[in-house]
């Protein structure tokens, strides 16, 4: 059996990191192409003026448009060519993170989140939309980013929310890992470079991954609302640190390595329903990991304690909580159509899923979410 694990080349995190910025930059040469939102640059201009002084590097602002498209990419790639710069940086959300990615091919690519709002930073994929934010396709590069810099003041001073979202997309992770690796499905890690051009063989996870997402799981349940506390004082703690790598690291590499599964499925297909467009990635995918669990038929004290956790940190637990008041049974098959076609995760489950399985499993999650919060709340 070929298995697989991928990772980036280093990940560090720490108090005022971007001040080390410029020592990473060095590794490579001396200069950076930085692809951020001009307000994420802006919120951080201070800690870039100074790691480029005390390194003695150049960072090559681009101008990012917002949008990672192929045109975007080309314009940046051309860029970096101008200025001659030895690597990439990535810095900001999924949008900018993942554009860098797609310009550094695979090749001297420093990633700095500036919120932990999700798993993507330390994975070799990306997103491609068309100019005007449409879907393009997926991208996969021969590696993982070569460093990952997580700089925890600026996740700290980050609005709460993103982290929480961040704490429901690694929610997801031991749930889709445990199912991926009964069903022995393939992960992405087995994915090669030009992945439509059948290189290399699929591949299944490994211990490895499935004990970090295992680890994922225990780790927000014991610092989850411990973190959201601390992000709400803008403060940063050991539980806020902890959370940080569990949202990153841990998810990043559990969903990668380990595997996806039915909840991120079923949230793909979520997207149909309009409530749901206000709402980030990963509060969705909290609601579609219940979801999954009733799939699954999850013993009673799992089910709590996962909705347990959603209520403290303030995820969803049902459609209202992402703005579905009302949906039809009609409206539930065009989820349940979208979550179940052939190239989905839902597929990686250890048994088959129909699409009349999945429209079931939402309306019992929902009916067990909003009777779990009536009973719970103050």
């Amino acid at each position: 059996m070929r298995r697989a694990f991928i990772s980036p080349s280093k990940y560090v995190q720490g108090e005022n990191e971007l001040l080390n910025l410029g020592y990473f930059i060095k590794t490579f040469g001396d200069s950076a192409l930085l692809i951020a939102h001009k307000d994420d640059a802006a919120r951080v201009k201070d800690k870039l003026e100074h790691t480029m002084k005390q390194f003695n590097v150049t960072i090559v602002e681009s101008g990012f448009n917002g949008e990672c498209s192929r045109i975007e990419v080309a314009r940046l790639q051309e860029l970096a060519k101008q200025h001659n710069c030895a690597c990439t940086i990535g810095l900001g959300g999924g949008k900018a993170i993942d554009t860098a990615k797609c310009v550094a091919q695979g090749n001297a690519l420093i990633i700095v989140p500036t919120i932990a709002a999700t798993d993507a930073p330390t994975s070799h994929s990306a997103v491609l939309y068309t100019p005007e934010g449409e879907f393009d396709d997926y991208a996969y590069f021969k590696q993982s980013p070569s460093v990952v810099m997580i700089d925890t003041t600026v996740i700290a001073n980050a609005p709460t929310r993103f982290l929480v979202a961040g704490m429901g997309d690694a929610l997801s992770t031991y749930f889709e890992a445990r199912a991926t690796a009964a069903s022995y499905s393939n992960v992405n890690a087995g994915i090669p470079c030009g992945r439509h051009a059948g290189v290399g063989e699929p591949a299944k996870g490994t211990k490895a991954a499935l004990g970090l997402a295992k680890l994922c799981y225990e780790t927000l349940l014991e610092d989850g609302l411990k973190a959201k506390l601390a992000c709400d004082a803008n403060l940063v703690t050991p539980a806020l640190e902890n959370i940080i790598e569990t949202n990153i690291l841990l998810s990043g590499l559990g969903f990668e390595s380990a595997g996806l599964a039915a909840a991120h499925a079923i949230h793909d297909g979520l997207t149909v329903l309009e409530g749901t467009h206000h709402y980030y990635h990963g509060e969705k995918v909290a609601f579609t990991t219940i979801v999954q669990l009733v799939l699954e038929n999850a013993s009673k004290e799992e089910m709590n304690e996962v909705l347990g956790f959603c209520l403290s940190v303030g995820l969803p637990v049902c459609l209202a909580d992402l703005g579905v008041t009302e949906v039809t049974r009609e409206e539930l098959f065009q989820v349940a159509a979208k979550a179940c076609i052939p190239e989905e995760s839902i597929h990686s489950m250890p048994f088959p899923v129909k699409e009349e399985d999945v429209v079931a499993a939402i309306i019992v999650a929902d009916q067990i979410g909003r009777q779990f919060k009536e009973q719970h709340s103050a």
